[in-house]
């Protein structure tokens, strides 16, 4: 039941976003479009009662309830980006904003964007550990709860290695090419064809 109910929270997640686009930039109806985007949260607190009603009516913790606890904390961490992100290639599709910046690509913007993101990876883990946490302390028999404690470890897992990539960019940071640079590989393909 709660993996069905993940991918409802999915797919629900998409419609939601897609209506609310669709009503402020197609429609010309803001406030409505507003109102279906700020709906999307709620699909988190469904998932989240959902998945502690399945544990309270005595369903064994499994694998799913660590999903849906990963799942609620990667929206915490990144769903209002995610959110930002295409509303603004809507905004610029639809309604004729300018279209919006890129991710930085080189030097020291590139590995703060790229720390950003890994933050926000960060809170996704510490809210689905959190919940986790919560999960184990509600089941309260340690016999039962071993699936949600490697879940935990999982979430620590996957923030270390998104930590661990946040940090090449500070390390061996991508330079800008120079005009120079920029010119060779033309100059190379030129003498290629003579």
């Amino acid at each position: 039941m709660i993996v069905a109910l993940i991918a409802a929270c999915e797919i629900g997640f998409w419609v939601l976003l897609a209506a609310g686009l669709a009503f402020r930039y197609l429609l010309r109806m803001p406030r409505t479009g507003l109102a279906l985007l700020l709906c999307e949260p709620l699909l988190e607190v469904v998932l989240l009662v959902a998945t502690a009603l399945d544990l309270k009516n005595g369903a064994e913790p499994g694998w799913a309830h660590g999903l849906a606890a990963l799942y609620i904390g990667y929206t915490v961490g990144h769903g209002h980006r995610t959110v930002k992100w295409l509303d603004g290639h809507a905004a610029h599709r639809f309604g004729g904003a300018p279209k919006p910046a890129g991710p930085p690509r080189y030097g020291t913007a590139r590995a703060r964007y790229e720390t950003k993101l890994w933050l926000g990876t960060l809170a996704g883990a510490a809210v689905a550990v959190a919940l986790l946490q919560l999960a184990v302390w509600y089941v309260g028999d340690a016999s039962r709860v071993g699936s949600l404690e490697s879940w935990r470890l999982t979430a620590w897992r996957v923030a270390g290695i998104h930590g661990l990539i946040a940090l090449t960019y500070w390390i061996w940071p991508k330079k800008a090419p120079t005009d120079t640079q920029a010119k060779e590989p033309a100059t190379a393909k030129e003498s290629v064809r003579h």
